[in-house]
């Protein structure tokens, strides 16, 4: 369970995380790329952080999570300065996929299809 303290510091790491990216992806010119941070969950001592992201179009998923991975450094030090007020020491960021669309899409299909368990 989490305490509050961990509940906000989820929220600020995800709207500053969600506004690092957007800015990035705006700047690099690639709008055909809808990227949102779903879930942020910070570990008990505040050492490490999971942002769990989800891209549209998921074909480009993998690559954009090497991306972000990659440069995770540089928006660690990006949130450290948006944050300076709030946090003295800003988590270490752990990137993650949510394909939990993709898992209700599927459902979604095999529920309209030959499949369907329901019909019998």
């Amino acid at each position: 369970m989490e305490t509050t303290r961990q509940k906000k510091v989820s929220k600020l790491l995800q709207k500053d995380i969600a506004e690092i990216l957007q800015k990035r992806i705006k700047k690099e010119g690639n709008y055909g790329i809808l990227l949102s941070v779903t879930k942020v969950s910070v570990t008990v001592d505040f050492s490490a952080a999971k942002i769990h992201l989800s891209i549209f179009p998921s074909e480009m998923s993998t690559q954009i999570l090497a991306e972000v991975s990659k440069i995770s450094s540089r928006i660690r030090h990006e949130v450290a300065q948006k944050a300076k007020k709030q946090l003295r020491k800003v988590p270490e960021l752990i990137f993650f996929l949510d394909d939990s669309l993709d898992y209700i899409e599927k459902i979604e299909s095999s529920l309209k299809g030959l499949d369907n368990p329901l019909k019998n």
